[in-house]
């Protein structure tokens, strides 16, 4: 039996609550379900606005845009990232600067951000890796020395906290995914959430083609125009309306999670202890939410020949980013300070294991292949 890396979760309310949708004559964007998912993110994360996107790519996007990034302008974050961190800035003209990640969390090394500021700096964007947030104390005191933006990628972040503070309501702005592979999900979909009140009519006019629409419909404005810079970033209902079975059910789903984290984590130690592993380290002040299960083996070549043999034991895991310092791209466009020892590291030597509702039936067979192949 084929066991994949990624199977996405139906709660079994999905199909009921698009029919719905279909049903009340609204498929567009901003319909009842979108209201609920983003009635449910400010009670359950305490940010002050949350405004659903059709991705987190968008959300960041709507970031930049919010930040004001001129040409030339600097934004420093991870490398060790997806592409989205960056493109959303560098779609404004801005230069992504990155600085090496923490051996122990694999996030943003908050020791190196001040070296990397400069007076073209303006904001820092830290991503919450697998769901365990990055020194945010740090990181906000940072930025207020600097009078700098903190904007968090928290695509991998939902019901994960720092110091009793849900992800995404400790900077200025977050962005949230709800991607197939993430916790909560709706195939494509994500959130801008925003925590400063500087940033909240803005955000809206921006959702909505730069248009003050939103306005016209709450009735503060007798009719709506185009008045900023703007694109379409609005999710429909049927997106919505999946995503929000999925918020019902978001503790019950995260408690599976880490039920099946915890699994992997007990039956690895031994593999650790021998140093044929590495597993993934949780700060005292983090409760994560078990985004993903990862490994790092000792070198790029153990880790290919690792996710080789797993793929014959028809087991499908997978390695992660190539760090965006490395990659064409961020050669052509962005620049690093310092060394880059941890991100390099982690980019040859990281591996995701399976991680899905369901592997529960399926799990102790990962496992125990796993230590067969690596003892």
């Amino acid at each position: 039996m084929h066991i994949p890396f990624n199977k996405p979760y139906m709660t079994g309310k999905e199909l009921w609550y698009i029919s719905q949708a279909h049903a009340s004559g609204h498929l567009a964007g901003d319909g009842q379900f979108t209201k609920k998912c983003s009635a449910w993110l400010e009670r359950r994360i305490g940010c002050q606005r949350a405004l659903l996107t059709h991705s987190c790519t968008a959300a960041l996007e709507m970031a930049a845009i919010l930040a004001d990034f001129q040409p030339g302008d600097e934004v420093i974050m991870p490398s060790y990232t997806f592409v989205s961190t960056a493109n959303a800035f560098v779609l404004r003209g801005a230069v992504p600067v990155f600085v090496d990640i923490r051996a122990d969390t694999l996030n943003i090394d908050e020791t190196r951000i001040e070296e990397a500021i400069t007076p073209r700096t303006r904001a820092i964007v830290p991503v919450h890796y697998a769901g365990v947030s990055c020194e945010m104390d740090a990181i906000m005191e940072i930025a207020r020395r600097h009078d700098l933006l903190v904007i968090e990628d928290a695509a991998q972040g939902i019901m994960s906290s720092y110091k009793g503070r849900p992800l995404g309501s400790i900077g200025h702005m977050a962005a949230l995914s709800f991607h197939e592979t993430k916790n909560i999900i709706s195939g494509e979909g994500g959130a801008l959430l925003i925590n400063s009140p500087r940033f909240a009519e803005r955000a809206e006019i921006i959702r909505e083609k730069g248009t003050n629409r939103s306005l016209f419909f709450r009735g503060q404005v007798d009719k709506y125009t185009w008045v900023d810079t703007g694109s379409s970033y609005l999710p429909g209902e049927i997106l919505a309306a999946f995503l929000w079975a999925q918020m019902e059910e978001a503790d019950a789903i995260t408690k599976r999670r880490l039920d099946l984290w915890g699994n992997y984590h007990q039956w690895l130690a031994n593999l650790e202890k021998a140093e044929m592993v590495r597993r993934p380290i949780i700060p005292r002040e983090c409760v994560h939410n078990a985004h993903m299960y990862y490994v790092l083996l000792p070198g790029l070549a153990q880790r290919t020949a690792f996710i080789e043999q797993l793929k014959a034991k028809e087991i499908s895991a997978v390695f992660h980013y190539i760090p965006l310092h490395s990659s064409p791209r961020g050669q052509a466009i962005g620049r690093f300070s310092g060394s880059m020892l941890n991100t390099d590291k982690a980019g040859d030597c990281l591996v995701r294991l399976p991680m899905w509702l369901g592997l529960e039936e399926s799990q102790s067979d990962v496992i125990q292949t796993i230590l067969k192949l690596l003892d």
